[in-house]
């Protein structure tokens, strides 16, 4: 469960990201239209996000480091539901801009708010899930000793030597 886990949510960044770069324009402009950040952060961020979704999907697909790149997954889904429930609660007709484009909706567009909300939560979830869990088969943290146990808390006690 885990190998589909992180190979979803990696493929998932990796697309993402992807599409973001191609276009990196609509990649600033998509973080601008939340209205969340001021402009100079929102800029940066809309250059840095899609390299790191990229990287961090990489990471998982490959098995490396699986832990903390399923962590950073996690908060950029986190953030990404957060900015989507702001947009939505401040009554912004926005593109979510989460496989490229971005920005201000047409007239004649609706939102997709909801189900955008629960797809990223959804991706928390198997974000949790590979944080959890051991990184599962054809990971290269098994493969490098990088896996770290069995991801149950019986590996984190100590010994009892009685």
């Amino acid at each position: 469960m885990t190998t589909v886990a992180r190979l979803v949510l990696g493929g998932v960044l990796i697309v993402a990201g992807g599409l973001k770069i191609g276009s990196i324009y609509n990649s600033v402009l998509a973080v601008k239209a939340y209205q969340l950040l001021p402009e100079a952060i929102a800029t940066a961020v809309g250059y840095a996000l899609p390299i790191v979704e990229i990287v961090v999907g990489v990471l998982l697909v490959a098995g490396l480091l699986t832990r903390v790149a399923a962590v950073v997954g996690g908060l950029l889904m986190l953030a990404f539901v957060f900015g989507i429930a702001w947009a939505w609660a401040n009554g912004l007709r926005i593109d979510c801009g989460c496989f490229g484009g971005g920005g201000e909706l047409k007239a004649w567009e609706e939102p997709s708010y909801l189900l955008d909300i629960v797809r990223d939560f959804g991706l928390v979830l198997l974000a949790a899930w590979t944080v959890r869990f051991p990184p599962g088969r054809f990971a290269l943290d098994a493969a490098l000793g990088l896996a770290g146990g069995s991801g149950h808390s019986d590996d984190f006690e100590g010994d009892d030597d009685e």
